[in-house]
């Protein structure tokens, strides 16, 4: 147990939240990080406002823990945000600017709001619409990137500045990495790569597998899987881009999306997914710099676990180590 700003604030154990990466962050995933006390997000583009119900239902009956809801502003369907606030203990925001209006409703229906910011002056607006926590995102995140600073110097100006708890996001994989945003006043870290390799991932194998293969230096930021997003920079396995560029046809293959079929347009913003099929290596493989550290496919308990005990004993040795070399 790590008790922080953050987890005293949501009611969490663990300083750890995982990234509400969509079709890969399953309800098995989001209720094991929860149920391992840290904070499981769900995603919520192209959920419908009945269908993001049920995923909550079932949510609250799979764990105890704490779950939250996380938003991608473009893909906003605003009937959902009542939904997500009346469902789920905090309503996360993202890739938009923030709105006073989106978190008074949220705060209206019970929950806390968030916002997951790339800039200090992001995360000053983020503040000032009544945000009770907020995400400072690094570039070496995986997946969609907001910002164009790296994790530390942003981290660093947004908790000089910001009155409520901040978690970083970005590179982080490992308890010492963990245990070193928490020692520079983070109330947590966010993960994503991370539990994409967790057991309970809905990640292609072939996609868990790159993982598992690759380091920071085959990550790429490009704007490539734009052609349902476009102008929105990414983080991505450079093997990715590579094999999309180098097909033939327009179509990449075939992916599940709401319980239906649908094609995957080359340079699509949809990753691969257990049922997905076709040329999966040439999709959207969204990876982080921390990817180096994923090496093996473990529980998403277990991984949770192993961040919290290490850092703690990370930071209770540093601690310890500053005694022995004060004053005397």
């Amino acid at each position: 147990m790590l008790e922080t700003s953050f987890t005293r604030l949501v009611g969490a154990t663990a300083p750890v939240q995982s990234a509400p990466m969509p079709g890969i962050a399953t309800l098995d995933l989001v209720a094991a990080v929860a149920d391992a006390g840290g904070v499981g997000m769900l995603p919520a583009p192209l959920l419908s406002p009945d269908a993001m119900r049920d995923a909550l239902d079932r949510l609250a009956r799979a764990t105890r823990g704490v779950f939250g809801v996380s938003f991608l502003v473009p893909f906003l369907e605003p009937a959902c945000v009542e939904v997500a606030a009346r469902g789920a203990r905090l309503v996360e925001f993202f890739y938009g600017d923030p709105d006073p209006a989106l978190v008074k409703e949220v705060h209206g229906h019970g929950a806390l709001a968030g916002w997951q910011v790339g800039s200090l002056e992001e995360a000053a607006a983020a503040e000032g619409a009544g945000c009770d926590y907020l995400v400072a995102q690094g570039t070496e995140a995986g997946g969609h990137v907001r910002g164009a600073t790296s994790l530390l110097p942003l981290l660093a100006r947004v908790l000089d500045a910001a009155r409520v708890p901040v978690l970083a996001a970005g590179g982080i994989a490992t308890a010492r990495e963990l245990a070193a945003v928490l020692a520079c006043g983070a109330g947590g870290a966010r993960m994503g790569t991370r539990f994409v390799a967790a057991a309970e991932s809905g990640a292609h194998p072939a996609y868990v597998a790159a993982l598992l293969e690759a380091s920071a230096a085959d990550t790429i930021v490009t704007d490539a899987f734009g052609a349902d997003w476009p102008d929105a920079p990414h983080r991505v396995l450079r093997s990715a881009l590579e094999a999309a560029r180098a097909l033939s046809q327009d179509v990449a293959g075939e992916a599940e999306v709401g319980g239906l079929r649908v094609p995957v347009p080359r340079f699509s913003v949809i990753s691969p997914t257990r049922g997905s099929t076709g040329s999966v290596g040439a999709m959207a493989l969204y990876a982080g710099e921390s990817v180096t550290h994923v090496t093996a496919v473990r529980p998403a308990s277990a991984i949770v676990a192993e961040l919290v005990a290490g850092a703690a004993r990370l930071l209770a040795a540093w601690e310890g180590d500053a005694r022995a070399s004060g004053p005397r």
